[in-house]
């Protein structure tokens, strides 16, 4: 009888072989079928500019510095279009690192036909001002919010900016071109940035001093910080801390109000799991 021999098989190794050979799939079938640029174009600006507001939220706006500088990118919306339509894609973002002071996400990007992969890092402070650490929930709220940064990060830099620069414009025409009428407009941003700031200090960040002041290239702004403030590519209190006549206490007044909220949002979070929690129990019982 021969001697029977052993082979130990460890799981990361397992786990490894598996995930390699999806890859190898993934890139025979892009070899396969190669994406038609054109056509993919043509599905990013499709999905893009469904509605004024898939538009709206394909751009992020910040005012920076003294000069009110203002810098303007592709949101994380907009990334995910050009990833799901651009095709033959891998990506993915985790959290590699949390030091309890920052939090850092890995966005991974390749692009299976050309066998181009990128990784990039962003960082992100969970510390407030006062060197405090926050809790658990924003901890995780802004570990979330760096993922999607690292992700649309990658993703753009694996997509080339000189096919997506020739749809850019279109998709910024509609958010512009097809917004409702201007009072609306105006009402729903004061009414969205109520929350985290007085309407003097949102004045004061438009340059404005009435309601009426505010235009639609204004509004279009105002839409691109609401996307920013969303996605975590800027907070409340950096934002409005560079606004003109800006105090220190109106920051620490807006940071209270976003905390403020953020909070009331986690509590319902909780309330409607626990409510269901005691549903599902019930219908057992």
């Amino acid at each position: 009888m021969e001697d029977l021999q052993i082979v130990e098989v460890k799981q990361a190794d397992m786990l490894a072989a598996i995930n390699r050979s999806e890859v190898d799939m993934q890139i025979a079938t892009a070899k396969q079928f190669p994406r038609d640029i054109q056509q993919s174009l043509n599905r990013i600006l499709t999905i893009a500019t469904l509605d004024e507001e898939t538009a709206s939220e394909c751009f992020y706006l910040l005012r920076r510095g003294n000069g009110g500088q203002v810098i303007e990118g592709l949101s994380v919306r907009f990334a995910e279009i050009i990833a799901g339509a651009w095709g033959n894609l891998r990506a993915q973002a985790r959290i590699i690192g949390n030091d309890g002071r920052t939090v850092t996400a890995q966005g991974i990007c390749h692009d299976l036909e050309t066998n181009f992969a990128v990784s990039v890092e962003v960082k992100r402070r969970i510390t407030d001002r006062n060197g405090r650490t926050y809790n658990e929930d924003m901890q995780v709220v802004t570990g979330n919010a760096a993922c999607a940064i690292a992700f649309r990060n990658a993703v753009l830099k694996v997509v080339p900016k000189s096919v997506t620069k020739r749809i850019i414009e279109q998709v910024k025409q509609v958010a512009i071109g097809r917004a409702m009428d201007l009072a609306t407009s105006r009402q729903n941003m004061l009414q969205y940035f109520s929350k985290f700031v007085d309407q003097a200090t949102l004045f004061a960040y438009l340059g404005v001093k009435r309601v009426e002041d505010i235009d639609a290239q204004m509004i279009y702004e105002l839409r691109g910080l609401a996307n920013a403030l969303k996605e975590g590519t800027a907070t409340v209190a950096e934002t409005f801390a560079t606004a003109p006549n800006d105090s220190a206490k109106t920051a620490e007044n807006a940071m209270k109000l976003a905390e403020q909220a953020m909070t009331k949002a986690t509590a319902k979070s909780s309330a409607d799991a626990q409510k269901k929690d005691v549903q599902t129990n019930e219908k057992k019982d």
